[in-house]
């Protein structure tokens, strides 16, 4: 038996691969189906079920016969489900991992640690829906009384990546439950089974049907007839820029509330007065982790140039040293591609690189077995001509350019339409607050390449997207304003 088939049938809870979609109520089956493969051999996961368009109008007619009753019931209520799926989803981690790694591709402890990064959405969520003030407003009419209050908006939808099938999901679902509202998921077609090993968690929690439904299948016909519903009253995506301006485009019709999480291509700026093991080690991390699909990973990294020679020598080697492998693997660091056309466009974008003059440190783009496999790669002496520089990568491909002054990188790292993630490395901290201050990304990690979690407002500037994930920013994003204004509070009533 390979090494998948051994894992999948070492599962403690076999019912996680069950590939029937969750919705209207039940377990559903289709007239097609979808094959899920390990990106890393080619070997069957599974197959799960391919919705038809019409399964998306039975999906939207079950959350909205759910929504009332969700939304009546106390916060804190709301708040014990969630934190019982919570505890559920980290019971079961060993399987949700496997199930990860088998289907996405990622190193298995890569896998687990997202397992714990999603279910602390739900802790935080489960308080924080408890937390939804509204206002009391000093009162600018005569004998009247104006307050302000936050309701939950109505049926809600999410479109979910294959680069974190998990911590996508309940970070959206997390605060929408919370809130009040339902949420349809449409999933990858890549990563169906840790969405549905989700939903089936979320019932044994609690979570009442139609309150949350994985409807799994090519998402484009199932979203597409999901905007077709004007009671679908907000929409979350994360995934490409392209996709998510068609999306806002889409949603125009009905005014509908969209929050986006796109593109990256961060900039990852070193200062001569950095510590250079420090940045370096910074610099693995933003960079390689998830194998480099992960739209916050460093994609131009700018070292000025007295410590530039030194920097690229010693991040040369460490990511040299990065085993490439199975996600099974317990030595490996860098796990395949989840698609083809990801490993494609590295290759790409280091014969370009190569071709125009970059000089390869380490890596390059000969094949590594099977084409998802690429090889940790490091490109020096980039320019802003190249692709790389131009484009963001999504694998583990890093592009390290010098510079001389601050205000030559502040201008190169903004020159991007996308803005979601910076970093920056130095031990000046006045020109760190000027630096973040003028960076025009939503998010700037100053000497750390870890920032992300529940209390703060993910999300990106430009055309990085719109709305905020975590936070009380993210719960906002399920939520409406209400104002209301009681007036003649001075009559007796006689």
């Amino acid at each position: 038996m390979s090494v998948l088939a051994v894992k999948l049938d070492a599962l403690a809870r076999q019912d996680f691969r069950d590939g029937r979609a969750y919705l209207a109520g039940g377990w559903q089956t289709g007239a097609e189906t979808i094959v899920v493969e390990d990106p890393a051999t080619g070997e069957t996961v599974g197959q799960v079920t391919a919705m038809a368009p019409d399964d998306a109008d039975a999906a939207v007619a079950a959350a909205e016969a759910a929504f009332p009753a969700w939304r009546r019931l106390l916060p804190a209520a709301r708040g014990a489900i969630l934190r019982r799926w919570a505890a559920a989803i980290r019971c079961h981690t060993a399987d949700l991992a496997v199930l990860m790694t088998a289907e996405q591709g990622k190193p298995l402890a890569e896998a687990g640690a997202e397992i714990a990064y999603a279910a602390s959405f739900l802790d935080w969520f489960a308080a924080e829906g408890e937390r939804a003030y509204g206002e009391t407003i000093p009162a600018h009419k005569a004998n009247s009384l104006v307050h302000v209050r936050m309701q939950p908006i109505g049926v809600t939808a999410a479109v979910t990546p294959w680069n974190f099938p998990c911590a996508m999901i309940v970070r959206k679902a997390a605060a929408a439950l919370a809130a009040g509202c339902p949420m349809i998921v449409v999933p990858a077609a890549e990563t169906p089974f840790s969405a549905l090993a989700l939903a089936r968690l979320a019932l044994e929690a609690g979570i009442p049907a139609n309150v949350l439904q994985v409807i799994t299948g090519p998402a484009g016909p199932l979203v597409g007839r999901l905007l077709t519903h004007a009671t679908v009253r907000a929409l979350s995506f994360t995934g490409s820029t392209e996709i998510g301006r068609m999306l806002l485009g889409r949603s125009a019709d009905t005014v509908r509330k969209v929050s986006l999480e796109l593109g990256g291509h961060a900039p990852f700026i070193v200062f001569d007065d950095a510590g250079v093991e420090t940045a370096v080690a910074g610099a693995l991390a933003a960079k390689f982790t998830t194998s480099g699909q992960d739209c916050l990973a460093a994609n131009r990294i700018y070292v000025q140039r007295g410590i530039y020679p030194q920097f690229l020598a010693q991040f040369g080697q460490a990511a040299g040293a990065l085993r490439v492998g199975h996600g099974f693997d317990p030595a490996s660091a860098i796990g395949p591609m989840t698609r083809v056309q990801v490993a494609d466009k590295c290759r790409a974008q280091i014969d370009d690189a190569v071709g125009n003059g970059a000089r390869l440190v380490t890596g390059g783009s000969a094949k590594l077995g099977r084409d998802t496999f690429v090889r940790p790669t490091v490109l020096g002496e980039v320019t802003d001509a190249m692709l790389i520089t131009r484009q963001e990568t999504f694998g583990p491909v890093a592009a390290v350019l010098p510079f001389a002054t601050e205000d030559e990188v502040i201008r190169r790292a903004n020159d991007s339409e996308l803005g979601l993630a910076a970093y920056l490395y130095t031990c000046d901290l006045r020109r760190a607050l000027r630096i973040s201050e003028a960076l025009e990304y939503g998010m700037v990690g100053v000497n750390t390449a870890s920032f992300t979690g529940p209390p703060i407002p993910f999300g990106g500037w430009k055309q990085s997207g719109l709305g905020r994930e975590g936070s009380r920013h993210g719960l906002a994003e399920y939520m409406e304003l209400k104002y209301v204004c009681f007036g003649d509070l001075a009559a007796s009533g006689e």
